[in-house]
C-alpha cells in the first residue's frame, strides 16, 4: 500500500498566532521556521495517534483483490474519487463510485470492489482528519502540536552533545494518548 499527500492539511494563522504565544514572540521574522515546527509536529501527531489532525487529502493505492481491504488513512470523511492503474501505470477512471465500490467507515476505513475490474492496482482519492480547521481541533491535540512545535524550536540550538529524541515529550503524548489508536 502506498499513500500520497495530496493536498496537505494547513494549520493557518490561528496556529501561528498560538505558537507564538505560547513562545512570547511578536515579530515576524521567525515565521517560516515556526511553520515548519508546527508542519512537522502535524505530521508526529499523526503519526503517534495514528489519525491526521486536520483535514488533508490523500492518495491510497491499493491492490485490485476481492473482499474488504481495510485503508491505512485514518479518519476518513470522504472517498472522493478512484482510478485503476494498469500494469503500464496508465491509469483510467473507475466510474461511478456507488455502482463500483462498497466502502464503510467504522474505527477505520475499508472499501470493496462489487464487480470484477481488470488492472494493477486501485487509486483511492481520500478526504481525512477529525478537524476541518485549526479552530475546531480538539483541544488536547491542538495544545500537544503548539508545545511539540515550541519544544523543537527552543532545542533548535541547544548544546550539541544533547541527542534529538524520536519520541514527543511526556507532556505532548499525555496530550495525545486519549487519540491514539495501536494497531498490530
Amino acid at each position: 500500500m502506498e499513500r500520497i499527500i495530496v493536498k496537505p492539511p494547513v494549520p493557518g494563522e490561528s496556529a501561528m498566532a498560538e505558537l507564538k504565544h505560547w513562545l512570547g514572540i511578536s515579530r515576524a521574522n521567525e515565521d517560516q521556521a515556526l511553520t515548519h515546527l508546527l508542519d512537522a509536529s502535524l505530521a508526529i501527531c499523526e503519526a503517534f495517534t495514528g489519525k491526521a489532525p486536520l483535514r488533508q487529502t490523500v492518495e491510497e493505492i491499493i491492490p485490485l483483490a476481492a473482499g474488504w481491504q481495510e485503508l491505512a488513512s485514518r479518519p476518513v470523511q470522504e472517498l472522493t474519487a478512484a482510478t485503476v492503474i494498469a500494469a503500464d501505470g496508465t491509469r483510467s477512471p473507475l466510474g461511478p463510485l456507488a455502482e463500483a465500490l462498497e466502502w464503510r467507515i467504522g474505527g477505520s476505513a475499508c472499501v470493496r470492489l462489487l464487480r470484477p475490474v481488470a488492472g494493477h492496482n486501485l487509486a483511492l482519492q481520500l478526504v481525512v482528519g477529525i478537524a476541518a480547521d485549526w479552530d475546531s481541533l480538539p483541544a488536547p491535540l491542538r495544545l500537544g502540536i503548539v508545545r511539540l512545535a515550541a519544544h523543537h524550536f527552543r532545542e533548535r540550538e541547544g548544546p550539541s552533545t544533547t541527542r534529538p529524541s524520536a519520541v514527543p515529550p511526556a507532556s505532548v503524548t499525555a496530550l495525545w494518548r486519549p487519540w491514539r489508536e495501536v494497531r498490530l
